[in-house]
């Protein structure tokens, strides 16, 4: 009698551990190498870019100057912007100019894109970076909190965009929107600055769509990072989540060389993206997971 030896079939938890690796893998190798970007390209590119007084906006300020591109700042603070500045002239930028905005005030955006317009004569690329923290002395569970919030992290936006998008229009520009982890995945104790950050992704997600639609040719780059650098705006959890803030200029490289290759997402560190794959396959993560990166007594104190 002969035995014949056969081989099992490779257990399905192999299968999807090999499927998985090599997901990663691929989006690991298109990270890092699947880019065409020209730096040349933003010479002489008309730039407005908001919040640029602090952290990642000024960092994306002084890439912007040593690549040439003319640029209007903006942010809340006037004495830091004149010192942001300064600094892109002596990097190179041929022409700077800046307005200083709260963003709290729904009629600042209008009056902010006509100065950029009447200064620099049209839009390449309107920057939205900048992000308002709960005002002091507000509960940030407060509804006054909230529509504070709502406003300068999201509604501004909207304005800002529906002013510039006939200019982006007329020169095929970019939409370049500096977003948040906690837009793509919720987290405890941020609803308000979370909701503001979701609500830009689905107004930025179906404002693409539309545009794909009527064959309007303006990219739309939706950036992803972790915290700001700690010389920005402090954000609402700071001090909740364990969550290392990211590297200001590396973060801006990243955003600046998303916009100009008119990518539909940037992510910085780019193991965010994963961590957007993985909501998909764990929408209600365990109690226990969550507070491995939330200071929960700071938290509680919020």
């Amino acid at each position: 009698m002969v035995v014949t030896a056969t081989r099992a079939p490779a257990a399905p938890g192999r299968a999807m551990k090999v499927l998985l690796f090599t997901g990663l893998g691929a989006l690991f190798f298109s990270y890092y190498w699947d880019d065409n970007f020209d730096p040349a390209s933003l010479q002489g590119a008309r730039v407005l870019l908001t919040g640029a007084s602090a952290g990642v906006g000024e960092e994306l300020a002084y890439h912007y100057a040593r690549l040439g591109s003319h640029l209007v700042l903006t942010a809340h603070t006037e004495a830091l912007l004149q010192k942001v500045v300064g600094n892109c002239r002596k990097l190179g930028a041929p022409k700077v100019f800046y307005i200083a905005a709260d963003m709290a005030s729904p009629e600042v955006p209008e009056r902010v894109v006509q100065f950029a317009l009447d200064k620099l004569g049209g839009l390449d690329y309107l920057v939205l970076n900048h992000l308002g923290a709960t005002p002091a002395g507000s509960r940030s569970r407060s509804v006054q909190a909230t529509r504070w919030l709502m406003q300068v992290n999201f509604l501004s936006y909207v304005q800002l965009t529906s002013l510039a998008l006939p200019s982006l229009t007329d020169s095929k520009g970019s939409l370049v929107v500096v977003s948040s982890l906690l837009g793509q995945v919720p987290t405890s104790f941020s609803r308000p600055y979370s909701a503001a950050k979701f609500a830009l992704d689905g107004f930025f997600g179906s404002l693409r769509r539309e545009l794909d639609v009527q064959d309007v040719n303006v990219a739309i780059t939706m950036c992803v990072l972790g915290l700001r650098d700690r010389a920005s705006p402090a954000e609402g959890v700071r001090g909740v989540t364990r969550a290392k803030a990211a590297p200001g200029p590396k973060a801006a490289l990243a955003v600046i060389r998303g916009g100009a290759t008119r990518a539909p997402g940037v992510f910085y560190p780019w193991r965010f993206r994963l961590l957007c794959l993985l909501r998909g396959w764990l929408p209600h993560p365990r109690a226990w997971f969550i507070r491995q990166e939330l200071n929960v007594t700071a938290a509680a104190a919020a």
